[in-house]
This record gives C-alpha cells, sequence and structure tokens, in this order.
C-alpha cells in the first residue's frame, strides 16, 4: 500500500544464516509484524528465485534475490574490458536461469571498431548485448525498455558506470558517482550494499544497484559444471 517500515530482523532467522550474511537481501518478499506505525519486525522470508550469489570466504554471499534479468555493464574504457569477469556472470546467470545482457558501457572513449571483436563473439553465442554511453545518452531509450516492468540486476566491476547508466535512465535518482582512478584504472566503490530502486512513470519497474567488484567467485559450480553452462561448449558434454 505504500508505506514504508523500517525493520529489524527475527532473531531465529539470524541464527539460520552463516555470519549473518543473506538473511535478508534486496528483493526479498518478506512478511513483517508491525510495531508502530513507522517500524516492524521481518517474521519470514519467501522461497527465493533468480538469487545472484558469490563465494565470500568459503561461504555463499548472497547478493540480491527474485530477479528477472541480469544486465552485465562492463566498460570499453577506464577502467579496460575483463572479458573473464563478463564470463563468470555469464555463468552465475545461466545456472540461475536468468536472462543476461551484456552492455558496454563508455563506448565514446574508443573507438567503435575496437568492441566488434567482442559484440560478434557474445552475439554468435545468444546473448544480447547492448552499446551505451551514460554520459552521451548513447541507447539509454532502448535501455530503459529493458527495465520496463522487471526486477534487473546491474552488475559489474567498479568504476563501470551502472550507478551513471541508472542516473541517465532516471535523472531524478541522483545516484553517487566517482571518477575512475588515474593511476591503477579501478573504479571506487560509490555503492557498498545492494539496493532496490523503483523507477517511476513509464520507466516503471525495479533496478538493483549493486556493489562493484573486482573479483567474482563463483558459487556452488564445479570444474565439471562449466561446459554445460556456455552455450558454445554445451553441445560437446559427454562426449
Amino acid at each position: 500500500d505504500g508505506r514504508t517500515y523500517d525493520c529489524s530482523i527475527r532473531q531465529v532467522l539470524k541464527t539460520l544464516s552463516i555470519e549473518g550474511r543473506g538473511t535478508v537481501v534486496a528483493g526479498d518478499r518478506v512478511s513483517l509484524r508491525a510495531e508502530s506505525e513507522s517500524t516492524g519486525m521481518i517474521e519470514s522470508v519467501a522461497e527465493r528465485h533468480g538469487v545472484i550469489s558469490r563465494q565470500s570466504r568459503g561461504q555463499q554471499h548472497v547478493i540480491a534475490a527474485n530477479v528477472d534479468h541480469l544486465l552485465i555493464v562492463a566498460s570499453a574504457a577506464e577502467p579496460g574490458l575483463k572479458p573473464v569477469l563478463i564470463d563468470r556472470f555469464l555463468l552465475s546467470a545461466e545456472q540461475c536461469g536468468l536472462n543476461p545482457v551484456i552492455i558496454f558501457n563508455k563506448c565514446d572513449l574508443v573507438d567503435p571498431a575496437m568492441l566488434q571483436p567482442y559484440l560478434g563473439v557474445y552475439a554468435s553465442l545468444g546473448y544480447r548485448v547492448l552499446v551505451t554511453s551514460a554520459d552521451r545518452g548513447i541507447n539509454i531509450d532502448y535501455l530503459k525498455q529493458l527495465l520496463r516492468g522487471k526486477q534487473t540486476a546491474l552488475s559489474g566491476q567498479s568504476g563501470v558506470g551502472k550507478s551513471s547508466l541508472l542516473n541517465a535512465v532516471e535523472p531524478g535518482l541522483g545516484l553517487a558517482v566517482s571518477e575512475v582512478s588515474k593511476d591503477n584504472q579501478k573504479g571506487r566503490h560509490t555503492t557498498t550494499t545492494a539496493t532496490l530502486i523503483p523507477l517511476q512513470g513509464e520507466n516503471a519497474g525495479w533496478v538493483f544497484d549493486t556493489p562493484g567488484i573486482r573479483q567474482f567467485q563463483l558459487w556452488a559450480i564445479t570444474a565439471e559444471e562449466v561446459a554445460g553452462l556456455m552455450p558454445d561448449l554445451r553441445p560437446y558434454v559427454g562426449d
């Protein structure tokens, strides 16, 4: 009904979670007991689907839940492309049954011909690929169409421009952004926790602004399972 409650988490839920990580995450559907007009207690968490997780210190770290689509954001420059990280997100999306879309942001900083080999490879595997520039507004209207009516997570390393893209989609959000270090080409962590953000008007939908990461350790995917999760290798599994 549009009301917002500042909630605590029932202690029994915390005891079920290792180190308290993933007890309640962005995107969860919960039942709560109102304790006042603005506060409450989360009593239970509904069964999740579309869970994005990574391995952290040998345990599962749930980043977001009930995700419909995963937008894997990379940057053409500042910082440079990391195909290995893109592949790890693709494996995670395949495992969770999510529809991944690969976004190459900051396309205005490079010669477009430099991106063609990457675009060709991922498109040939059946993945949707979108080239954008948050600063120049390139393909932002198309991005809006992708987000409309869905719960979509944006993932990628620090500094690729996830928050900048969301600000371009809906300027009123005012999400914090920062410059990439000129010394090591690494972004600063302006987003520190996954947040579910409602989009308004014709863009109605929900987006997860997730923390930028420099490493993404896969959770619950063994080396033997990797080939079965890759479209180009799947036909050869078992040969």
